[in-house]
């Protein structure tokens, strides 16, 4: 859960009176992701009003494909507001994830049917089998084998394992756990370079290894940073990824997320707001049953990915390692 005060500091930062999750560090624009993010935070801090206020932006604003799935980038300075149609796959990951946990648990029929339209268009355009693996392709248009020379083009932080049990639930018609398994595999293949850490974006070709896809800089990113963050969200400890993350920011980064260039094992950059500096807290808890340290345990609002991945981590620490709070 999170509390009312964190909950309250961060809805008065980043979400507008009309329910929109804005991302203030990336022009003011809102996506996908972060209004399934604000659906799902307004959802574990029990705020039914705030949850259908930003569902309702979601709902009107986004959701005008005519699959099924929501246009991920909303630009408050264009017109139309809508400036890319495309589809970020995890975002509406997110968004059914979150009307499939209210919809049980307030009992909101119309909740779980948007969830059920959602999850069964996923199955329908996102994920399919690429290489010879079933795998969840980010967007609708651009990364599949057919459309990219060294295709199919992933990002394996879309991958959020915590909702894919719920979702088969929805839809089972969908190899959820097929899907689950397939991610955890390509993150054990993942670990390229010198750090053996997997870059934001990689070609898995059915031909041929693992490789930082073109066109995307070759680093373990602000995308993969939250990768830790999903599998111990869905009580999944015990992968290697983890563990070498765990070693380069714990001991190589003093407890600090790095930016990290693939080719080289570099760190480009140390990241050290509250938020980011909570991922590697709630990394060593829950695998060392390390304290979180006295200035972590409030949320100090920065900016909107930080201060989201920070609430994540709260409340998953606040449910699943308690004693790392004491």
């Amino acid at each position: 859960m999170i509390s009312p005060e964190d909950w309250s500091a961060y809805g008065s930062r980043f979400i507008d009176p009309s329910g929109r999750v804005i991302d203030d560090a990336n022009g003011n624009i809102s996506h996908s992701e972060g209004q399934g993010y604000g659906m799902l935070l307004a959802f574990l801090a029990g705020d039914k009003a705030s949850f259908e206020r930003i569902w309702t932006f979601t709902r009107t604003e986004l959701l005008i494909r005519d699959d099924g799935l929501a246009a991920w980038r909303w630009d408050p300075k264009a017109d139309p507001h809508v400036t890319d149609i495309n589809v970020a796959s995890d975002g509406d990951i997110l968004i059914a994830y979150a009307l499939a946990l209210a919809g049980r648990a307030w009992k909101v029929p119309d909740y779980e049917e948007s969830a059920t339209r959602i999850a069964k268009a996923l199955g329908q355009q996102a994920i399919r089998r690429e290489g010879g693996r079933l795998v969840l392709l980010p967007g609708v248009t651009g990364f599949s084998a057919e459309e990219r020379p060294d295709g199919p083009v992933l990002n394996l932080s879309y991958w959020i394992f915590e909702a894919f049990p719920v979702l088969a639930r929805l839809a089972p018609e969908v190899d959820w756990e097929g899907l689950a398994a397939s991610g955890k595999e390509l993150l054990s293949l993942a670990r390229l370079g010198p750090a053996k850490l997997p870059p934001d974006w990689i070609s898995a070709p059915s031909n041929g290894p693992l490789v930082p896809a073109e066109g995307f800089e070759p680093v373990f990113g602000y995308n993969s940073l939250r990768i830790v963050l999903y599998l111990l969200r869905a009580g999944i400890t015990d992968t290697d990824v983890q563990k070498v993350v765990l070693d380069n920011w714990m001991v190589q980064n003093g407890g600090m997320p790095a930016i990290v260039n693939i080719p080289t094992g570099k760190a480009l950059a140390r990241l050290s707001e509250p938020g980011y500096r909570m991922l590697a807290a709630t990394l060593a808890c829950a695998i060392d049953g390390s304290a979180i340290p006295a200035d972590l345990r409030r949320l100090q609002p920065s900016q909107y990915y930080p201060s989201t991945l920070y609430l994540l981590s709260l409340s998953l620490v606040g449910e699943k390692y308690p004693t790392c709070l004491r």
